[in-house]
């Protein structure tokens, strides 16, 4: 009976001091009444603007993966004047912003990205349609000239797709040109040269531009017309392709101005023969002064007259504009004519 009413005793005395902890304390002062709050935008509001279900987006995306920007770009040449146009940090920093100088010592992009949707796009800038916006727009400053022509839509373009500086670069009746390497030239893309008609070496006369050099918005209205899957047009920005084994050309670009397309297909095809009869003509003849070497575009060092070094440039120029002809027919035949003439005399 002993250990029974100690045992209760401490369940007594347990059940007190509970009580005590637990025991409330004064009243708070009285709150006031809650208002409802405006309901706040949906988060997912301004991303349907573009990220919409009309599938475009993906369309886009699918074309530039099976671009030459995607695959083929060599954005792993991220030092110096490279770093401009193979990377997408070194387009928006030299091009865009003015914050990448490729002559700085060690100069180089981190992490190198190919040209994206970043590079030609303003994505995320707004998160609204404005995102859409091209990065670079107005007059671009051509090498080699004084010429800052304003290619529309296609200057995103044409900022990259130009030659590169040639030093030194010749003179039409100047001094001679020594060339000390095998790469004398504008390097792999002058097409914004050809389309204008500048940059390049002119000798003689009679130069002028054929009507594709006043095309509005000239690159992107044909190489970015009405897709063909992603084999051409659209983000592909390829002009042919393949339809049961033979290439075909995307037309969508040219009915605007060419409305009997199997005529103008004709005339392109003909055109091309011709001007790349030009080139072989023009290749011989710098073959048999050793200007070049045989076998390969490769210029051979030594010292000519700018009348020769000049027709080196244009030989690698127009072969690496890679249009025969097309992106300036009656200037391109113009140059090559008188280039020819200009190394017989």
């Amino acid at each position: 009976m002993k250990k029974l009413a100690t045992a209760t005793t401490m369940i007594f005395m347990a059940s007190l001091t509970f009580i005590s902890c637990t025991k409330e304390g004064p009243a708070g002062i009285p709150g006031k009444d809650g208002e409802d709050g405006i309901n706040g935008q949906d988060g997912t509001a301004g991303c349907i603007e573009c990220h919409d279900n009309s599938q475009a987006l993906f369309a886009k995306t699918i074309q530039w993966e099976k671009s030459i920007h995607a695959t083929g770009g060599n954005f792993e040449r991220n030092t110096g004047d490279c770093a401009t146009c193979h990377t997408s940090q070194g387009f928006l920093g030299y091009h865009v912003t003015g914050t990448y100088d490729p002559s700085a010592p060690g100069a180089a992009i981190s992490n190198p990205n190919p040209p994206n949707c970043y590079t030609c796009h303003k994505v995320h800038d707004s998160y609204t349609p404005a995102d859409w916006e091209l990065t670079k727009t107005g007059q671009v400053a051509m090498y080699n000239t004084t010429q800052t022509p304003d290619f529309g839509a296609g200057s995103q373009c044409a900022s990259c797709h130009q030659g590169r500086p040639v030093n030194p670069f010749p003179t039409v009746g100047g001094g001679d040109i020594t060339i000390t390497n095998t790469r004398y030239g504008v390097h792999h893309g002058p097409q914004a040269n050809v389309v204008k008609g500048t940059g390049l070496f002119e000798p003689g006369t009679g130069y002028n531009n054929h009507p594709h050099a006043n095309i509005e918005n000239t690159c992107v209205t044909c190489h970015m017309a009405e897709a063909f899957g992603t084999q051409a047009g659209g983000h592909t920005m390829y002009l042919g392709y393949d339809y049961y084994g033979s290439t075909v050309l995307n037309t969508a670009g040219c009915v605007g101005c060419h409305p009997n397309v199997e005529e103008y297909v004709v005339k392109t095809e003909e055109l091309q023969a011709e001007v790349e009869l030009m080139l072989l003509d023009l290749k011989a003849m710098l073959d048999e002064i050793g200007a070049m070497n045989p076998g390969s575009d490769n210029s051979v060092a030594g010292t000519y007259s700018p009348e020769v070094a000049g027709a080196v440039l244009n030989y690698k120029a127009l072969t690496e504009d890679r249009s025969l002809g097309v992106h300036n027919p009656s200037y391109v035949k113009r140059v090559l004519q008188n280039t020819m003439e200009a190394i017989q005399q």
